[in-house]
């Protein structure tokens, strides 16, 4: 940093004036904060707005299975923390002047716009590892699995923010309030860029552990696509702060540094949930019955929380109380079950082991055509005990043809 020269009383400096002076220091050229600025953090929460509001469709239609297995509440923790960085980004970047309370460096920088970038890689790393546990550990993701993983993901960013937050200002974030600017240290950007790296690397293991995964579950293209926005965003922040050390008070590289964050905040989100909010919106009946055709022959043991759909009605996947072990579960079968059934049957063949067994007798119209006809047992709560995955049931694909007396023969 260049030596200060004679410095008037601050209550004499007006925008250009500053700007003069933090040229002359830095030995750049400083950009005051304009009317670019304020466009900027528009067009950034004009993006988050349209994403909270996909969000918003898919809670409200989160009984929509294939919304629902992309677990809502870790997409939705997700974005809050993609807003909270963002928040951080406007005054860390630059767009707002650095007075009042905006002129707490340390908080700003460290525990907003630090803390919730970190946070958000910790996310996707806690998102694919419950998928990693589930596919290929064969194991819960629930109770203390899912504590432990946030608790380690809270801890180790408090840290990492803690450290820097206790450290001596010119080791880390200085503020410098007679010319209402903030300036971090370069060893302490080093640091912070690490940590990023070493986090994104962890979710390219998890992608890599997923890349197998034979189900409707299967993210491999869309966590990929997700791992190359954030090897483009963490390169310009490399490129960034190590090149462009000062880019919070030059105006082309603030504006273009909150946008390439914003952006990475909000497409990895569309990339996880764009397609089945797409396929709700537009061709939800027949994308679910795919969907769910392709889950139960994929002949996984281990279920993966699936509730139920918009019908109302629910299927042996929504019924788990343990997904990790089908062979204790009990199945109860409602009414709406039983119709649910017949109305995506009207299949003529079944998986039995190996092989498919072909029945030309099940056919599931009939049920519709006289209703009066059906037996007690499927009138009433059935309980159905140590299922089979991929096993022929007698509700799976339609009903038997009618005997005599109007009777069904089970």
């Amino acid at each position: 940093m260049a030596a200060l020269p004679p410095l008037p009383p601050k209550k004499h400096y007006t925008d250009e004036a500053r700007a003069t002076v933090l040229t002359l220091i830095l030995g750049d050229t400083v950009t005051p904060v304009s009317k670019g600025d304020t466009i900027t953090i528009g067009v950034c929460a004009s993006i988050f707005g349209l994403t909270t509001l996909m969000i918003i469709y898919a809670w409200f239609n989160r009984s929509f299975r294939p919304i629902r297995a992309k677990k809502m509440s870790l997409v939705s923790l997700l974005h809050i923390a993609g807003i909270l960085w963002f928040v951080g980004n406007i005054p860390s970047n630059g767009h707002v002047k650095l007075v009042g309370a905006f002129s707490k460096c340390k908080f700003w920088i460290i525990w907003v716009r630090v803390f919730f970038c970190f946070v958000y890689a910790a996310v996707l790393i806690l998102r694919f590892y419950a998928l990693d546990r589930v596919f290929n550990q064969n194991k819960s993701f629930k109770g203390w699995a899912t504590a432990l993983g946030i608790l380690v993901v809270v801890i180790i960013n408090v840290l990492f923010c803690l450290v820097g937050q206790l450290l001596d200002d010119d080791l880390t974030i200085m503020s410098m309030d007679w010319l209402e600017a903030c300036d971090g240290t370069l060893e302490y950007r080093v640091a912070c860029i690490v940590f990023q790296w070493v986090l994104w690397v962890g979710v390219a293991v998890l992608i890599y552990r997923l890349r197998n995964i034979q189900s409707s579950f299967n993210e491999f293209r869309e966590s990929l696509a997700i791992f190359v926005v954030a090897i483009i965003t963490l390169t310009e922040t490399t490129v960034m702060n190590i090149a462009f050390k000062n880019y919070p008070v030059m105006m082309p590289h603030r504006i273009e540094k909150t946008m390439v964050d914003t952006l990475c905040a909000n497409i990895m989100i569309w990339l996880i949930l764009g397609h089945p909010v797409y396929m709700c919106l537009f061709h939800r009946r027949k994308y679910e019955t795919q969907w769910l055709e392709k889950l139960t022959k994929d002949g996984h043991k281990n279920a993966y929380e699936v509730s139920s759909a918009g019908q109302g009605h629910t299927t042996a996947y929504a019924k788990m109380e343990d997904e990790s072990a089908f062979q204790n579960t009990q199945l109860n079968f409602g009414t709406m079950d039983v119709m649910a059934s017949a109305f995506y049957g009207n299949q003529t063949s079944y998986y039995g082991g190996d092989l498919i067994v072909d029945d030309p007798t099940l056919r599931s119209g009939e049920m519709f055509q006289n209703p009066d006809t059906l037996p007690i047992a499927l009138r009433n709560n059935l309980h159905i005990h140590r299922p089979v995955l991929n096993g022929p049931s007698m509700y799976a694909n339609g009903y038997p043809d009618l005997q005599g007396e109007g009777r069904r023969v089970i």
